[in-house]
């Protein structure tokens, strides 16, 4: 597969930074139909060398960093785990929340019986925190700016959902009021903060949701 919608927003000897557009895997599937994917585009057009750092879901667009050799890896690796990396989301959200920010601190946990689905779980789901702040209201729905301070899986969606505001176009969560009325999910990678593994600059990178 070509790179065709892969825009690649910097490159240099030690990372790539790129905006992966939406219904895209991050890495391959388990199915033999879901190997195209980000990583595999990547590696099979000019860089070879390319290590997937973190992930967004399919149906995710925006920010991702790759690493592109095995120290820079394990560095950009732990700056994650360590949540020294700061990023954010741009969202659109169903309905019009009484506040203009707040923060969402609710444990999540993978839900099998109704898989791929995240539920929240005071008992055995994990620690999952996420800051939220009203851009725009806009009739029906809000744009939105979306902090995780956790990487759960599908944790912003998931949050949104739990204070009655789930994502517009979101097919696992959202009612269908908010699923008619977008055809994508309206979840977006837009800033992503990190210091360089190999020179140690604090570096940022902005890219603009494409709804």
């Amino acid at each position: 597969m070509p790179l065709s919608n892969v825009q690649i927003l910097h490159e240099d000897a030690a990372i790539l930074v790129v905006n992966k557009p939406t219904l895209l895997l991050s890495v391959p599937g388990r199915a033999e139909d879901n190997k195209d994917c980000l990583i595999t585009r990547l590696q099979q057009n000019g860089y070879p060398d390319a290590l997937i750092v973190h992930r967004l879901d399919w149906e995710t667009s925006g920010i991702i960093l790759l690493a592109r050799d095995a120290d820079s890896h394990r560095e950009l690796s732990r700056q994650f785990h360590d949540r020294e990396t700061e990023k954010a989301y741009t969202a659109l959200c169903w309905g019009q929340p009484a506040l203009d920010s707040g923060s969402i601190d609710l444990p999540l946990r993978y839900d099998p019986p109704t898989k791929p689905r995240h539920v929240v779980d005071h008992e055995q789901g994990k620690h999952a925190l996420t800051f939220w702040r009203i851009v725009e209201r806009c009739g029906d729905y809000c744009r939105v700016e979306l902090t995780p301070i956790t990487g759960r899986s599908h944790q912003l969606r998931v949050h949104m959902l739990s204070i009655g505001h789930p994502l517009l176009g979101d097919r696992l969560y959202a009612n269908p009021e908010a699923l008619a009325a977008h055809e994508r999910l309206c979840l977006h990678a837009s800033m992503l903060s990190f210091t360089h593994p190999v020179s140690g600059q604090r570096l940022k990178f902005e890219c603009p949701a494409p709804f």
